[in-house]
């Protein structure tokens, strides 16, 4: 393959990706990488549309006045992902505001922005957001698009599961299956047999081969990880008097919830569940859940002396039991991102290397020369039937 087509794949490979993680960040509600604002609210920072680089919370660092900032909002245009900058930062979290609005979200209702809210935070470099313009616009139009086709199948063919993030991946496969078919098609005839031949003595790349099952298997790895994972949030009324509802506690007492975490998968999983703000205690905070089964942690809420509307928050985050759990243990000490990097290393590299080692580096053939010569099954059957 020549540079100059080397390269124009990679653009193309790379285009694609881009619009994937906007896609699959929405679907999810988490920003992948990349983000985009709708509305006019962050104007003239992001026009309706523009794009920027979205750095998840974990990694930030610290969140101050200025950063702009992707939250989990409760009450703006009825809940959602939303982009604003940080006016101030307060004892129970932080005042964000659209740069295009006169008020703060606070003043509109929106609770205080706790840690547990933020998603990601923007990219800014000399003071100023790094912006990619237009970028959310092409991703909204894809998705547009692609919900359509979503639905319109699912209404065809009566299946639910075709719609949403695991419709999404289903029909990535079915077009990967049915764009092998016609290469095939295409390949199986024609005047240029010879030609085509000698290109395939070459083979395909082995290794190439092995890269994509490896990128398959690692993302369905890190979606069994991510996807049921997240931070649950415990709406806490601090009273003057004693209540039956777990949620509405006196003033500086305690109540114990439990806290249960499914497996619905075959691969049993470790669930780590902590703390993600202050009056909550989890015990035990690591949790081994077997092959379909579920497991369950108690979660201490403590409501403050200052009666009132609290919100409170526990994070979870879930890893295939594929390592040791001493070994996930040290990991998740350094980062909660650190067991998932591992894992996927040991699965794609894993893949890699036994598919190295089977196959020997040799490049795959879909065809020997010698099956090239002979007549095609159907026929050498159909000889063998009329002897």
């Amino acid at each position: 393959m020549s540079i100059k087509r080397t390269l124009s794949v990679a653009l193309q490979v790379a285009a694609v990706l881009v619009v994937l993680s906007l896609v699959v960040g929405q679907l999810l509600g988490q920003p992948v990488l990349l983000s985009y604002v709708e509305t006019g609210s962050m104007q003239p920072t992001l026009d309706p549309g523009d794009g920027f680089v979205a750095i998840p919370a974990q990694i930030a660092g610290g969140i101050g006045p200025g950063d702009v900032v992707t939250f989990d909002a409760q009450e703006i245009q009825g809940g959602g992902l939303t982009t604003h900058r940080v006016v101030e930062e307060t004892e129970r979290g932080y005042v964000t505001r659209g740069d295009n609005n006169p008020f703060t979200d606070q003043d509109g209702g929106e609770p205080i922005v706790q840690d547990a809210d933020v998603a990601a935070k923007a990219l800014q470099i000399g003071g100023g957001v790094v912006v990619i313009p237009h970028l959310g616009t092409v991703a909204m139009g894809f998705q547009s698009a692609l919900d359509a086709v979503q639905t319109q199948l699912a209404v065809t063919f009566g299946v639910r599961s075709l719609q949403g993030t695991q419709g999404l991946a289903y029909i990535i496969f079915g077009l990967s299956v049915v764009a092998y078919a016609v290469d095939w098609y295409l390949n199986a005839g024609g005047r240029d047999r010879e030609a085509r031949d000698r290109s395939r003595d070459d083979g395909t790349s082995v290794l190439a081969i092995l890269g994509a099952l490896a990128l398959v298997l690692m993302a369905t790895a890190t979606a069994a990880m991510v996807v049921p994972a997240g931070t649950q949030e415990y709406g806490v009324v601090s009273a003057e008097f004693e209540s039956e509802n777990p949620t509405v506690i006196e003033s500086g007492t305690s109540q114990e919830l439990e806290y249960v975490v499914p497996n619905a998968g075959l691969v049993p999983v470790y669930a780590y569940v902590t703390p993600a703000s202050p009056g909550v205690d989890v015990d035990p905070e690591r949790l081994s859940v077997g092959s379909r089964g579920q497991a369950s942690t108690t979660v201490t809420l403590s409501a403050p002396d200052e009666t009132g509307y609290y919100r409170l928050f526990v994070v979870e985050h879930r890893y295939l039991a594929v390592l040791p759990p001493g070994i996930v243990d040290e990991l998740y000490g350094v980062h909660p991102w650190a067991p998932l990097v591992a894992i996927n290393g040991l699965l794609g590299g894993g893949i890699v290397a036994i598919g190295l080692v089977l196959l020997r580096g040799e490049p795959a053939r879909i065809r020997s020369r010698d099956s090239r010569e002979r007549p095609p099954l159907h026929r050498r059957l159909l000889r063998e039937f009329y002897k």
